[in-house]
């Protein structure tokens, strides 16, 4: 294959995508892959307790090896791009977001942005969104739903984007609460517990179980 679009991790490749014969192909695929990741609303910051950033591009094979791609790093300086691979060349790189997945406590899955949305956020009740360590509880009427993200900082750090989220869009139906008084916490504690979920989850600020892809 002529041309490869290839996912970049902390500027390390991580997999290749799509490979293609034209040129012109792998633009219009490329191009839509980085249309969909500037929509992201809440994308993956960090892995495995550490920053990460995602980078996508396009590598085309050599012609010559003198062809070479600079991008501009925080600094505005100017970087070679290196890739160790002595076939193919980069010749387009951008950031590139990736939906980070929040897991569905209730419902022992794990949902993007849009699907949580969608599925919790969607009728006109007025609804209470509360952080509770590393997770965050939906009250809507006598409903009650939890979520679980990777830490604190991640939890709070959704409640921004989709606090954001509500603002641009004038919803008025959901009371977002970044920090609960203690007898909120105490009541969400005992009403989530009643519902058979361990204290103990509760009361962790850190992810330490594996949630079914």
């Amino acid at each position: 294959m002529n041309y490869l679009i290839v996912l970049f991790k902390n500027k390390e490749r991580k997999k290749i995508i799509n490979k293609f014969v034209t040129f012109d192909r792998a633009k219009s695929f490329y191009d839509k892959k980085i249309l969909i990741s500037k929509e992201v609303e809440f994308e993956v910051l960090t892995e495995n307790a550490s920053v990460c950033e995602y980078e996508l591009a396009i590598l085309e094979k050599k012609q010559n090896k003198f062809n070479f791609l600079y991008v501009k790093d925080n600094m505005g300086r100017q970087i070679k791009v290196d890739l160790d691979d002595d076939e193919y060349n980069i010749i387009y790189i951008n950031e590139y977001k990736i939906q980070e997945r929040i897991y569905d406590v209730t419902n022992k899955k794990k949902i993007n942005f849009n699907e949580f949305v969608t599925k919790y956020l969607s009728n006109k009740n007025i609804k209470m969104i509360s952080k509770l360590n590393n997770k965050v509880v939906i009250q809507d009427d006598n409903k009650i739903n939890l979520f679980s993200f990777k830490n604190v900082f991640e939890s709070k750090r959704f409640l921004e984007v989709l606090n954001n989220y509500l603002m641009s869009n004038n919803r008025v139906d959901v009371i977002v609460i970044f920090d609960s008084s203690k007898p909120q916490k105490k009541y969400l504690y005992n009403i989530l517990s009643e519902m058979g979920i361990d204290k103990k989850l509760l009361y962790r600020t850190t992810t330490t179980f594996k949630p079914r892809k």
